[in-house]
């Protein structure tokens, strides 16, 4: 049903409330549209409608997900053994302006190497990219993988990627609903990583299923404001990070395993990008499949047995 038929139905309040939900609804709206406004009464209803869908199998298959890459993304690749003045003339022939900098979280209209002493080996790294959008933004990303592996860039297991996403069009209720998706899907994200990135092995990408279910649910309900949010994780060493969002106005995905594959690492931002994309339907996952196409699925498949 639509939006108009549900509210000019003689449902109860309490049905119309959840037929919206279903739709996608956040509990403001809901409560503008049924409540006049009482959101305290909204709430209530939500919270009901929310645990029956939690302990509840849900369709395999989310309604109406289209998918288009077009959000603003950056990528970080920690690494070592590179010579500085082989990587700059490697960047440059790929036509990226590259500079080497001291270790800073600003965000530049290049690409920059800084310094990172959490990395073990000679000359130790993090690149990092300007602000990238879409497949134009994955054109270049490629260019700066293929100058980093002719360089003969290595990595080890203190290595990592990290994934920003502009998150400047979301609500506090698409972070709630994308902490908790990554939540729910946080055990099939792990197969296809590697042992020294899964669980809380890492401790710079700890996860969230340390915390039962339910009681981690309710206060992430509680949070009011994004600020809260990211406070409540006292930390941005978390596989979703929501401390960025105050700093770049990103949500960052710091679990990948370290890598200078362009095609690996692609799959992966395509994977963070589907999830954020999802969870501003507020609509909770019950398998990572459900928001990934075919090649994205046989992808993880793969993965999870070469992993296993």
């Amino acid at each position: 049903m639509t939006q108009q038929e549900i509210l000019n139905s003689n449902w109860t309040k309490t049905k119309k409330a959840e037929a919206l939900f279903d739709l996608g609804f956040t509990r403001h709206q809901v409560a503008e549209l049924i409540t006049s406004g009482n959101y305290g009464f909204a709430y209530n209803i939500w919270k009901k409608w929310n645990d029956r869908r939690t302990s509840q199998p849900q369709p395999s298959i989310p309604i109406d997900f289209e998918f288009e890459f077009s959000r603003k993304f950056g990528v970080e690749i920690e690494f070592f053994g590179a010579q500085n003045n082989t990587l700059t003339q490697n960047f440059r022939a790929e036509g990226l302006e590259i500079r080497n900098e001291n270790y800073n979280h600003d965000t530049r209209p290049h690409w920059k190497f800084v310094s990172d002493s959490s990395i073990s080996g000679f000359n130790a790294k993090e690149l990092v990219s300007p602000i990238l959008q879409g497949n134009a933004g994955l054109k270049d990303f490629r260019k700066a993988c293929k100058a980093l592996r002719i360089s003969n860039a290595q990595v080890n297991t203190t290595c990592g990627v990290h994934v920003h996403l502009d998150a400047n069009d979301y609500s506090i209720e698409n972070f709630r609903t994308l902490v908790k998706n990554q939540y729910l899907i946080e055990n099939q994200i792990d197969k296809i990583m590697p042992k020294s990135r899964r669980a809380n092995n890492n401790r710079f990408c700890q996860g969230f299923r340390n915390n039962a279910q339910n009681t981690f649910f309710q206060k992430i309900d509680a949070k009011e404001t994004v600020t809260e949010l990211a406070r409540f994780f006292n930390s941005r060493y978390f596989k979703l990070n929501l401390q960025s969002y105050q700093r770049h106005g990103t949500v960052e995905f710091r679990q990948h395993g370290a890598s200078t594959n362009f095609l690996k690492i692609k799959n992966w931002i395509l994977i963070c990008a589907r999830l954020v994309e999802f969870s501003k339907q507020n609509i909770l996952l019950t398998n990572i499949n459900q928001i990934l196409d075919e090649n994205l699925q046989e992808y993880v498949e793969d993965r999870e047995l070469a992993l296993a």
